[in-house]
């Protein structure tokens, strides 16, 4: 899952990126409220956590701007402010929900979970496909054979991946939703990542497999 953080405090941004990254989200870190604007344009975000008080442009008017154009991705508020009506301000611009600084961890990430899970209306954190499962909640890949807990990318890589079967997503789909639209990573990367999960499939003698297809991507399917 991709969030965008637009927070303008580098210290704080820095320590929110490896929470958020700890946890299995890919993130791209903004500081001011024009870049957060130009990424929401540009990208397609799971998420976004946007600081109100931003150089440049408050994060109000960037979450204004977003919902007058259509756009629906999930927005949670952070602000130092805690008047209740900057709160409701917050909420009537179009915010999903509001965090009020300074604020602990687990509960950044609950808000997170809980905006991002009402866009898509619940859906089971279990992801199956053939004799796999895959925790969206745990990490956790589990076939009958065994379980194991996966690393940031790989879960990231087979999450999009189980939840298309069959479906091709390209290598340069990949690299954008999990490395990132700054990213300096090789393209060939991706190639590494499928390697590793197709050695976790294979160890516990899962009935997909991942296979590619020439110059397009990569697609998960179930075997006989």
């Amino acid at each position: 899952m991709r969030l965008l953080l637009a927070e303008d405090e580098k210290e704080l941004s820095n320590a929110l990126v490896a929470i958020l990254k700890h946890n299995n989200y890919s993130v791209d870190a903004v500081y001011n409220g024009e870049d957060a604007f130009a990424y929401l344009q540009a990208e397609n975000y799971d998420g976004a956590i946007l600081d109100i008080m931003m150089p440049k442009m408050d994060g109000i008017t960037v979450l204004k701007k977003i919902r007058a154009q259509g756009n629906t991705v999930p927005v949670l508020i952070l602000t130092a402010k805690s008047d209740v009506d900057d709160r409701v301000l917050g909420l009537d611009s179009g915010a999903d929900d509001y965090l009020g600084k300074p604020f602990a961890a687990k509960e950044l990430l609950a808000r997170i979970r809980s905006v991002t899970r009402r866009r898509t209306e619940a859906v089971s954190s279990v992801l199956t496909l053939g004799n796999i499962s895959l925790d969206c909640t745990s990490f956790e890949l589990s076939t009958p054979s065994g379980t194991c807990r996966l690393p940031n990318k790989e879960y990231q890589m087979l999450e999009m991946l189980i939840s298309n079967p069959s479906q091709i997503i390209a290598t340069e789909r990949f690299m954008e939703k999990i490395w990132g639209y700054d990213s300096n990573a090789e393209i060939s990367v991706v190639w590494v990542y499928i390697s590793y999960l197709r050695k976790r499939l294979a160890g516990l003698d899962a009935n997909v497999q991942i296979k590619a297809a020439r110059g397009q991507g990569y697609y998960l399917e179930k075997i006989d």
